[in-house]
């Protein structure tokens, strides 16, 4: 057993995200372990671009609420204790709404050393046409 320390929250980068988002990394396995566990802040507005994952993602919400879109049009509002899952493969995005700031844990494998294919940004559009699902 062992204590992981706290590592510094860095800002997500601009190729991968819009809007301002922050990581933290929990965990990232060592071999023969591949998986890797990250807290995920994003403020309002703040998505991550298309993105799939060679072997599925697991998102679990603690704060606010977000949004997990999915190229056929699927949405799916997370709010504190949900989970999602996506597929192995799937095309998808995620992020806070509008109106308000996100956290996520994000749970994925690595498979030969990379956890996700990053794609084009979500359009504007493609982020508000998702809105009205939101609503409860």
């Amino acid at each position: 057993m062992q204590l992981i320390p706290t590592t510094p929250t860095i800002k997500g980068p601009s190729d991968r995200f819009a809007g301002d988002v922050y990581l933290n990394t929990l965990c990232q396995g060592q071999a023969p372990s591949r998986f890797m566990a990250a807290m995920v802040r994003f403020t309002p507005g703040a998505r991550t671009n298309w993105h799939s994952h060679p072997l599925g993602q697991t998102l679990h919400c603690t704060d606010g609420t977000g949004i997990v879109g999915t190229r056929d049009g699927t949405v799916i509002v997370m709010r504190p204790g949900d989970t999602v899952h996506t597929p192995p493969g799937e095309e998808h995005w995620h992020g806070a709404t509008r109106d308000s700031m996100m956290c996520h844990l994000a749970l994925a494998e690595h498979l030969d050393g990379a956890s996700a294919t990053w794609l084009e940004p979500v359009t504007d559009q493609a982020y508000e046409a998702a809105h009205p699902q939101t609503r409860r």
